[in-house]
């Protein structure tokens, strides 16, 4: 086996990155929320919101397998529908989709971090952390991108040992497993839209993709990364949240819902278990941040290289594209800061439903180049679709939170009006990012003259 063989990604690799990104700082931040609007069905919620991934995933899959690369989700809606307004629109929208990731992990950091000051200083310790950690990561992006490479592999394995004993704790400890029956269970409509507001827990199964020109074997090592990790993370899900609710009623999980897994350890273990979660809190969201930051950078990059961004944030600052990352910085501390955590939310599920709708339309289109099955891919359009609908009808239906559909529109629009500005002073076009596609017979070899 060559070296070049040796330095690929392998099965288990490729598995850990699509985990890793699953259960990031999210699980943390949301479950209590979600827990409150779908109460008992909270477990089916997470099944449903997991069932959805995965037949996005299925697309992503055939895509990937075609189009290996760094462009990922990009190179996929530039290929199956050229270079309009739409397309670069898109793109500019996932760019901010993981500008609201950041938001919500950095959020679930300050409501973990502050739980262990007086409840009367909880706001200010709450914003102080949020943006102390949003500052702090981005400059260790920018000041040491090595150091946080090798830091995620440490802590996404503390944080998965801590998540394991919580949920094995818990199940070995009296629970009221009542809760979990119908009874306790909202209307249909009602679970669809808990299950679609937590569809960001999901969303990580896309940096795969990105990894893609790295993995050796892909015929066999992407459908297990792909499929196999959207299902572990399912189980996972479902155990975490059925501890929550085994542990809590309804009304301790309302009065914690920022902090639900931290009060459920309690419960569970006492002051050991709040520590433990706490710690595996800070870890995860922390890594969490990392990724995205670093994956934002590259992300912008790619985006000012495919023609809809400015050709200055092309640069590279000691090898690194920094730039997208101060940005993205910036704009995650206004909304981490200004913006209620459910239409946080809100903005990141319903904004990758929108993404990953059109992702499954362009493999549609692609399907004889993919040799996809357009049924399924259709299917799993169809379901992002009607999800997506749900939830924007969800939150219409109740006066507190319809702002917050006004939230998305304005991420739509901006993205509409940047792209079309920027191509009408510019006159940029849309390009393809050159790929090589694997081969079934063998891996494909890096080509290091490739963009």
């Amino acid at each position: 086996m060559t070296e070049t063989e040796n330095s690929k990604l392998g099965m288990f690799s490729t598995l850990s990155i699509g985990i890793g990104g699953m259960v990031g700082g999210g699980i943390f931040a949301v479950t209590g929320l979600t827990i409150e609007i779908t109460r008992g069905a909270a477990p089916v919620a997470f099944l449903i919101s997991g069932i959805v991934a995965l037949l996005t995933s299925y697309s992503y899959l055939k895509l990937t397998l075609q189009f290996p690369g760094e462009g990922g989700t990009v190179e996929y809606l530039n290929r199956a529908f050229g270079s309009g307004i739409l397309t670069g629109a898109a793109n500019i929208l996932l760019l901010m989709c993981y500008i609201v990731l950041v938001a919500i992990y950095a959020y679930a950091f300050g409501s973990y971090g502050a739980s262990v000051f007086p409840a009367d200083q909880n706001n200010f310790w709450q914003h102080t952390l949020v943006s102390g950690v949003i500052i702090g990561l981005c400059l260790l992006n920018i000041i040491s991108t090595e150091l946080v490479i090798r830091s995620e592999n440490f802590f996404n394995g503390v944080k998965m040992v801590l998540l394991a004993l919580f949920i094995v704790a818990g199940l070995l400890t009296p629970m009221d497993w009542t809760r979990l029956g119908p009874e306790n269970y909202v209307s249909p409509v009602g679970l669809i839209a808990g299950a679609m507001l937590i569809f960001l827990n999901y969303e990580g199964f896309e940096l795969i993709a990105n990894a893609s020109n790295d993995v050796a074997n892909p015929q066999k090592t992407l459908p297990v990364a792909y499929l196999g990790g959207i299902f572990v993370v399912m189980v996972i899900y479902v155990l975490i949240v059925g501890v929550v609710v085994g542990h809590m009623s309804f009304a301790e999980v309302g009065n914690a819902s920022d902090r639900a897994l931290s009060v459920a350890a309690t419960r569970i273990a006492g002051t050991p278990g709040f520590i433990a979660i706490l710690i595996a809190a800070l870890l995860a969201t922390s890594s969490a941040i990392n990724a995205t930051f670093y994956g934002t950078g590259r992300l912008t990059y790619i985006i000012a290289k495919t023609g809809e961004l400015p050709t200055e944030l092309e640069r590279s600052i000691r090898g690194q594209h920094l730039e997208g990352t101060l940005i993205s910085a910036f704009l995650a501390l206004l909304v981490a800061n200004f913006v209620p955590l459910e239409a946080i939310a809100t903005m990141g599920s319903a904004g990758f439903l929108l993404i990953f709708l059109a992702v499954n339309l362009a493999n549609v289109r692609l399907a004889k180049q993919t040799n996809s099955h357009v049924w399924l891919s259709g299917l799993a359009a169809f379901s992002t679709a009607v999800a997506l609908i749900v939830l924007c009808i969800k939150v219409d239906e109740n006066p507190v939170n319809r702002n917050h559909l006004w939230i998305l529109f304005g991420m739509i629009v901006a993205s509409l009006l940047i792209e079309f500005c920027y191509r009408n002073i510019t006159g940029r076009k849309i390009h393809l990012i050159r790929h090589h596609k694997y081969h079934h017979s063998q891996p494909a070899s890096p080509d290091p003259q490739a963009e």
